[in-house]
């Protein structure tokens, strides 16, 4: 493969990209922003994730598909999946259910920043993030854990590595928390850009192997050493907001990440066959992405055209890939401060905002005419409404 540079000129400092890819475009995969984030000045935007810039469900589904096909076949089972939250757990669940076909037996686990009522397995910690504590649970289920304790083969999924710091602690939580029968570690990434960074094990007695669609280094140079202050959204509480009780998706153990996907699309408080020749956004709610993307999904299958993104509580300065930022109170009720980037209600016919919680705690922002919320707490027929 040829050897590419980039360079991004940022208001904080210059970003130098070497890369590799045979597959997919640096400008097909990325976009690059600004975080307000004292501890590192820039972010690698996905175009491909649905998180911060809109894209076709049809877009996600090949990338989830293809990062999948570069697992190799004949692994060490039991096998778990596990997705870095909050932006890769509809990537692991997209990975994961790809897998299924050669694998149907492989677990899906996501870490999670939101407390559960489940019995808590490890946390780590994401060192150069917005909110380095990550939180694992186990499940209720005493076969389930078995089966997860006696993992042979981890394939950690995440949006990008850029450091492989992250993985390392990850691989470290489990292993002291009893999966101690773990042979090989898979890192599979959109991007990777921890290649000249990392050694090539993370442990001696563990292989360890990448998979990514496009891979290569990062140089940081600071050009304005300004003060940065970000906003507190590093919590790891529960909120005054229940959280419905959907059949797993990740947040602990699971073999179906999709069981919970009738009740949210029996929650539309609209006919899709309205808006076949509209302009339709669907959004996922911060770690509650999945099971809204699998909506987007039948929505784009039913001929609606439809793009998806999603709430976050990341803070990334408008400018470059951001054209467009919204703030506003998370649906939780934890007081914290949540962004969608990327959304002008005005370019879409309809925003449909697909949350776990109850209606009435999102913020007076998405009372707004094109806007529906969909909840599992709602039982609105398909016909009700719009």
């Amino acid at each position: 493969m040829t050897t590419k540079h980039h360079r991004v000129h940022l208001s904080r400092g210059i970003l130098d990209l070497t890369y590799q890819s045979d597959s997919f475009a640096l400008d097909e995969l990325l976009d690059f922003a600004e975080r307000i984030n004292p501890k590192r000045a820039f972010l690698f935007v996905s175009k491909v994730l649905g998180r911060h810039i809109p894209v076709a469900p049809s877009s996600m589904r090949a990338a989830f598909e293809t990062l999948a096909h570069q697992i190799p076949d004949h692994l060490p089972e039991p096998i778990l999946v596990v997705g870095m939250a909050e932006t890769a757990v509809g990537l692991s669940a997209g990975v994961h259910q790809t897998l299924q076909k050669r694998y149907p037996n492989a677990l899906l686990l996501n870490s999670t920043r939101h407390a559960q009522n489940a019995p808590l397995l490890t946390t780590f910690s994401e060192e150069h993030s917005h909110a380095s504590t990550h939180l694992i649970y186990q499940s209720d289920d005493d076969v389930i854990n078995g089966q997860l304790l006696a993992s042979k083969t981890l394939i950690m999924v995440d949006d990008e590595a850029s450091t492989g710091k992250t993985c390392q602690n990850l691989i470290t939580a489990l292993i002291q928390a009893g999966l101690s029968h773990i042979q090989q570690v898979h890192l599979a990434t959109l991007v990777d850009w921890s290649l000249a960074q990392s050694t090539p094990s993370l442990f001696d007695d563990v292989a360890f192997y990448r998979h990514h669609l496009l891979c290569g280094s990062w140089q940081w140079t600071t050009t304005n050493d300004k003060t940065v202050t970000m906003p507190d959204v590093a919590t790891t509480k529960a909120g005054s907001q229940p959280i419905y009780p959907l059949p797993s998706w990740g947040r602990t153990p699971t073999l179906d990440s999709t069981t919970g996907i009738d009740s949210l699309w029996q929650a539309l408080p609209f006919s899709p066959d309205k808006f076949v020749s509209k302009k339709v956004l669907v959004l996922g709610s911060n770690e509650f992405v999945w099971l809204a993307f699998l909506v987007a999904e039948r929505l784009e299958q039913k001929g609606v055209s439809v793009k998806f993104a999603s709430l976050t509580r990341s803070p990334i300065a408008q400018g470059t890939a951001i054209r467009h930022r919204l703030s506003f109170y998370d649906n939780y009720g934890l007081g914290m401060t949540n962004f969608v980037y990327n959304v002008d209600f005005d370019e879409w016919d309809l925003v449909a905002l697909c949350i776990e919680t109850p209606p009435d705690g999102v913020d007076e922002l998405w009372q707004h005419p094109k806007v529906a919320i969909i909840s599992p707490f709602c039982s609105a027929s398909p016909l009700e409404k719009l």
